[in-house]
Formats: C-alpha cells, structure tokens, sequence
C-alpha cells in the first residue's frame, strides 16, 4: 500500500514544507491504514510554480504527441489497476467485485474517452475570414472528492491533457492513497515534469488556497454544493474559470405501466452500489399513489436481498460509508424521517446485524415521505431510499423539480415514448430513461444547484480550452 505522506510536484516526489498530518482510517475496521500529509499554502505555491513553468512547452505539443501520451497513460493505468483496486478497499471500504470491476474501469474508461475524443476534435476552424482556434487555458486546479476516485480524477486529468494544459491536483484527504497511485501511473507514462502536480490536503486549506491562486487559470470541483460554493467565492477575485459538479437529490419516477418486479430491483441496485455514495442516485422515488402497495413488497424484498459486510468477504453487495462523519449524518436523517412520520420498509437507523464495527449502514426504504422531509431534501450519501406517491404524471414531475438540485432524473415506462415525454419535463442536466446507464459520450453535470459547467467527451475537453477568433486570417 502507498503511502500518501508526500507530495508530486515538478516531476519527484517531495516532503510538504508542514508537517501537518490526519489519519487514514479503513472504514470496514475503524482502524488507522496510515496517515495523508495536509498541504498548505507554500505546497501549493511550489506546485502551481512547477505547474506554470511546465505550461509554455506542454501548450504548444501536437495533438499526435498528446494523444501518444495518453496511450501510454492507459497502458500504465491497465497495469497498476489491480493496486488501485486494493487501495479503494483499504480507504474507501469499496468491495472488492466493485473496486476492481467499476471504481477501476470507470478511470479507464475516462482516459478512453478523452483520448477519443482528443483524437477527433477540431482545434482550429475557418468562419468567413476568421480563424477560430481553441487553445489550453492554461493551469488548472482539479479538486475531487473520495466516493468515485478514479473516475473523478481522470474526468478532469484526463482532458486537461489532451487540451494541453497543466495542472495541480488536490484529492480528497479520506481517499489519497489511489491518487498516489494514479500519479505514479502518470510519472511512469512520460507526463513530462510540472504538467501534473498532485498536493495532498483539506478544503479550507490547501482546496481554498488552490482555488484563489492567482496562477491557477480554472478550478475543476467536484464535491459538494456547500463545499462548491466556497470554492467559487475563493476563486471570484481573480476571475478563473470554475466548473463545478456538485450534489443531487435525483428523482426517480415510476410510471403505472411499469413493470415493476424488475425496475424496482434494478433501481434499488443502482442506488446502494458504492454504499449509496453516488451525487446521482435516483433515490427519491415517485411512485402512482394506486401502486403503492406492489412498490413497497418489491422495494421491502430487494433491500433485503442486499448483503453487507467488509470489501474482501464474498457474497458481499456493499461495504461500509466513508467516515463516521457520513454515518453519522445518515443516522440522524433516518431518525428524523422517522419522528416526522415516515415508515421504514426496510433496514432504519443503526447497523445491520452482527456488525458492531465499521460504518456501516442498514439498506434503507421509507414509505410516506413527503417532500418537505429533510430526508427528500437533503442530499443523504447513503443506501437509502424515499417513497413518495402522486396521482398523475404533471404531479409526479412537479415534485421531481421541487428541489434545489438538478443532478440527474430517471423515468421507466413500458411505453419508451411516454418515458422520453417525461424526461424532457425534468430540469436536470442527465435523465436515465428505462435503466440505461451513463455514457462516456454523453455529458455529465446539472442545472441549478448542482453545478455548472459539463464533463465527459468533448463536453469535458472544451472546459479546458479557451476560444481565440483570428480575424482577417484568410482574404
């Protein structure tokens, strides 16, 4: 296992000027794993330094000599996976079918797509007489959070690449030690020295020193709203660019010609995976007040079907939350749905039987919520699932944008028509429409206050370019 008690900058791995510290801790066990190094504003100084200098000879490469780069980037990834896979079941809790299979592949699938992508880009065209270019912003600070490591960083190294800018990474302290890997990936492929920069560190320090960096041309944050807020306030100053992907509340509808002996099981699968650690879990369920009754039977057999328990035990569906922050946060959302008058389907508040340590967390379905309940509000970050019912379809999409987020929806119909009626009514930036999972092609990111600003394919790449118009360029 790596250690994450220093940090990547200028090309070699250094010691942080302070020695401030935090424990790792294995949320399975509640046991220390090893201690993260906090950076402060001197490491980010050096890094966004080294990043800086290393951006006037990375800017002006070729697209054939970046598109090599990430080559060897997804050659190097292939062959640490399986150390990238252990260190998310150490720090996460991740099991082990999801951290080797899903966590791992959802990288690789990101440095793909942004080596597709890069590949197929037009970085220059002619309008009229004027020549558009779309050139590299320059250096760029990517935050990303602990609950999709792999996925997350490559999202946003993986075009800030291929656009060729440079850039200082800030992982999440809970998850550091798959960065480390992840750098090491990126030294061993030949990312020439400044161009990736990683400092390891929490929000209010080294996140918000990053963010208000007057080197830093454009901050990437993935995280959540209240953290994201922060980040835009920290980065106003200097007037960089800020793309955020934020949290969710996401909606999920139910129409009455559903079937629902197959849709419930398959949704409910979605949102516990990870632990229920997914901004865009479809987890607050809309269901026709007439069908009551079948969703609540299928809901209660399928959360009950769940098997909980530490990432290297077979059988295992999901492991434990992050941190005793989450399961905290998650036990006092359930009591007061609870005290407020929802009715537990399934699980309810403490751990499921026979684990009396670790976080972990009881596969949750509650009845009767409304959507004043804080617990259809708040964003929960855990294996839970609300049940709310309407009585026809203009209700069923009034309450799905009744909230303050717009992260993702999810619509099943067994007419697909009806469904796609559905899904361009509601105010997100993503709808899944009969289980159909995310598309590295499409883009991801939301409306209000989940975000601005959109990842994956060219949607990401062009959040790492600026547009120059050249004109009088041609006669």
């Amino acid at each position: 296992m790596p250690n994450a008690d220093r940090f990547y900058i200028g090309g070699k791995w250094v010691a942080p000027t302070t020695p401030a510290t935090a424990d790792l801790i294995d949320p399975s066990t509640e046991q220390e794993i090893g201690r993260v190094a906090l950076g402060g504003s001197e490491d980010i100084d050096r890094a966004v330094a080294a990043a800086r200098g290393a951006f006037d000879a990375f800017s002006e490469t070729s697209v054939a000599e970046r598109a090599a780069l990430l080559e060897r980037v997804i050659d190097v990834y292939r062959a640490r996976s399986a150390d990238i896979a252990d260190a998310l079941m150490a720090e996460m809790g991740a099991p082990a079918g999801l951290a080797h299979t899903a966590q791992v592949g959802a990288g690789l699938g990101q440095f793909a797509s942004a080596l597709d992508t890069l590949k197929n880009f037009a970085f220059e065209e002619t309008r009229g007489t004027t020549r558009i270019r779309h050139e590299p912003i320059g250096v760029c600070g990517l935050i990303t959070p602990w609950n999709w490591p792999p996925l997350l960083i490559a999202a946003k190294v993986g075009p800030a690449l291929a656009a060729g800018c440079t850039m200082v990474l800030k992982p999440s302290e809970l998850a550091p030690l798959n960065a480390v890997i992840i750098a090491e990936v990126l030294h061993e492929a030949g990312v020439p020295a400044g161009v990736f920069n990683l400092v390891h560190g929490d929000g209010p320090t080294a996140g918000a020193a990053l963010s208000a960096h007057p080197g830093v041309d454009m901050v990437s944050f993935t995280g959540s709203t209240r953290a994201g807020i922060e980040v835009a306030r920290s980065a106003a100053p200097t007037v960089k660019r800020v793309a955020q992907e934020l949290g969710g509340k996401s909606a999920n509808i139910m129409l009455d010609d559903a079937d629902f002996a197959t849709v419930i099981p398959r949704d409910l699968g979605d949102v516990v995976a990870n632990s229920g650690q997914s901004c865009n879990a479809g987890a607050r369920w809309l269901v026709p007040r007439s069908r009551l009754d079948d969703v609540v039977a299928h809901a209660k057999a399928a959360a009950e079907a769940i098997v909980v328990g530490p990432p290297d035990q077979d059988g295992v569906t999901i492991g434990p939350l992050v941190s005793q922050a989450a399961y905290d946060k998650v036990q006092l959302l359930l009591e007061g749905a609870v005290a407020n008058g929802a009715t537990i389907v399934a699980g309810g508040p403490g751990r499921p039987d026979g684990l009396d340590t670790g976080f972990f967390v009881r596969p949750t379905v509650l009845a009767d919520v409304t959507n004043d309940m804080a617990i259809a509000r708040e964003e929960i970050f855990g294996p839970v699932i609300t049940i709310t019912t309407y009585d026809d379809e203009d209700e069923a999409v009034r309450l799905a944008n009744d909230t303050d987020y717009g992260l993702a929806g999810f619509v099943s119909s067994a007419d697909p028509e009806r469904a796609r009626a559905i899904a361009r009514r509601m105010r997100t930036g993503m709808v899944h429409v009969n289980g159909a999972g995310l598309d590295f092609a499409g883009a991801f990111g939301g409306y209000k206050q989940s975000g601005n600003g959109r990842e994956y394919a060219d949607f990401g790449l062009r959040e790492f370019l600026e547009v120059k118009s050249v004109f009088g360029y041609s006669a």
